[in-house]
């Protein structure tokens, strides 16, 4: 189906004005009917599993801070002391 470029062009068009004229109801339509139509062409077949990697990359990223945790505090290597710092006369 070699127009379905252009179909996909007229619904992301139509959204746009949909929006501009903001109208939500056949915004939204409009927007579920340009996924649709780009996942189901070959070109677009790949996208869900490629906002399947980053939504799992971002879950794996956020967890640790949603959930509160920290990390183990580090010791210094072997044969290094640890000597204060001054800064500004103080210690």
């Amino acid at each position: 189906m070699p127009s379905v470029g252009l179909l996909i062009l007229l619904v992301v068009a139509g959204c746009a004005l949909c929006v501009r004229a903001r109208a939500a109801g056949p915004a939204a339509l409009c927007a579920g009917l340009a996924v649709l139509f780009i996942v189901s062409t070959p070109v677009g077949s790949g996208l869900p599993g490629v906002l399947a990697t980053v939504f799992s990359a971002v879950d794996s990223a956020a967890t640790p801070a949603l959930n509160h945790e920290t990390s183990a505090p580090t010791r210094p290597s072997t044969g290094a002391t640890t000597v204060g710092v001054t800064a500004g006369g103080r210690r």
